[in-house]
């Protein structure tokens, strides 16, 4: 643990750590107080110098709420839309500043105003200096952790779109799924646009010895680059079910990870980097009925992946479990549920390699972000309850 936190403060200089736990403690204890318990009659707020009072300054509270929140976070997550804005937000409090004490009684004139300005006036300077660092871009794929990709579930998709993100930084890949002519067809196109090689196995994990079928099939073969894909749901209340699909999925979905996880990250150590994305689903962040086996194959998917990043610390070898949301893909209709529009898989699979050695799971998705973490709050009985009248509407009638 004591390492871990050495990592994530060494990611930025002494002076932004500092900015970055100022900024949590306006969050998360500060602001709160502020807005929630400070008296009406003695609040305050002050924007560009001017200063608002009682009910004016409770309704701008929340403004000044955000704005340290996204500094938290934004520090911590060194995004590089902290750049100019955070720089530009602190020339605003220098700014203020100097104008207090020009302009209000309480104030104690232009050369102490100028003198209380610089040490914000340098804190602006250094962020805006900071820009490099904000916009730090991490090495290649190819050149983080090699040359092969294995991808499951590469037929469509989001399996589709990991591969293509992978040839595009010159990572040659191993495709599979069921169906060969969709996989010879994104092989080619793979080899013709990003100049990579490919290979194709057809296997079925949902088979007890498809995982075996594929593991035979790689043969000496070396995978720098395990993106577990493959998975399906199944709509529809428990008992109307198919026993064999049900087997099926969580064969799929919770066996077939783990298993090849279990064979192929052992090599990954062994060479001291390496790097392995697990498919999950916000579905695993609560129990979900008329989807319960899949929601319970996610969250298997998640907890085994947040335990293998933990696990993996310090070995070359980088764990992700990816969490998306509802997705332009063909996951709808293969668990028979009525159709909407999601999230292109392009910009789930953007954000997965973003994430990618920084954090152990990513949400896609902000709305994605905020139901997933606010239903943990509430009782398990209402989070199924809740998530039930959701699911209704996308289940076709005859397996309500």
């Amino acid at each position: 643990m004591a390492t871990w936190w050495r990592e994530q403060f060494g990611r930025r200089p002494w002076w932004m750590n500092a900015l970055m736990l100022f900024c949590a403690y306006m969050t998360f204890i500060h602001m709160p107080w502020d807005f929630f318990f400070k008296p009406i009659e003695r609040d305050a707020e002050a924007w560009f110098g001017f200063l608002l009072y009682g009910w004016a300054a409770k309704a701008t509270e929340p403004i000044h709420w955000a704005i340290f929140a996204a500094g938290a976070y934004g520090l911590w997550r060194m995004r590089a839309w902290m750049w100019p804005w955070a720089s530009l937000y602190v020339v605003q409090v220098a700014f203020g500043m100097l104008m207090w004490n020009v302009a209000y009684p309480a104030g104690r004139g232009v050369l102490v105003g100028s003198v209380v300005l610089v040490p914000y006036a340098l804190i602006a300077v250094a962020l805006w200096r900071a820009r490099d660092l904000f916009r730090r871009r991490p090495a290649p794929l190819r050149d983080r952790y090699g040359e092969w990709a294995l991808v499951t579930g590469a037929s469509a998709g989001i399996g589709a779109e990991f591969a293509r993100a992978l040839a595009r930084e010159g990572v040659s890949c191993m495709l599979t799924a069921r169906r060969e002519d969709r996989l010879r067809s994104l092989a080619t196109e793979l080899e013709q646009d990003y100049q990579v090689a490919t290979r194709v196995v057809v296997a079925d994990l949902a088979d007890a010895r498809g995982v075996d079928q594929l593991l035979a099939a790689l043969g000496d073969q070396r995978i720098d680059i395990f993106i577990n894909n493959a998975g399906f749901g199944y709509a529809g209340r428990f008992d109307k079910q198919d026993a064999a699909r049900v087997r099926d999925l969580i064969e799929v979905n919770c066996v077939a990870p783990a298993v090849l996880a279990n064979r192929l990250l052992p090599p990954m150590v062994r060479r001291g980097r390496g790097a392995m994305i697990i498919s999950g689903s916000i579905a695993g962040r609560q129990p979900l009925p008329r989807h319960a086996v899949y929601a319970a194959s996610k969250a298997f998917d998640q907890l085994l992946g947040e335990a293998l990043w933990a696990e993996l610390r310090g070995t070359g070898v980088d764990v992700l479990v990816l969490e998306p949301g509802p997705t332009e893909s063909e996951f709808r209709d293969v668990a028979g549920e009525i159709r909407e529009v999601g999230e292109p898989a392009g910009n789930v699979v953007a954000l997965a390699f973003e994430a990618l050695g920084r954090q152990p799971s990513v949400i896609s998705g902000w709305f994605n972000w905020l139901r997933a973490n606010t239903i943990r709050l509430a009782p398990r009985s209402i989070a199924a309850l809740a998530a039930e009248d959701f699911v209704l509407r996308q289940t076709p009638e005859m397996m309500r």
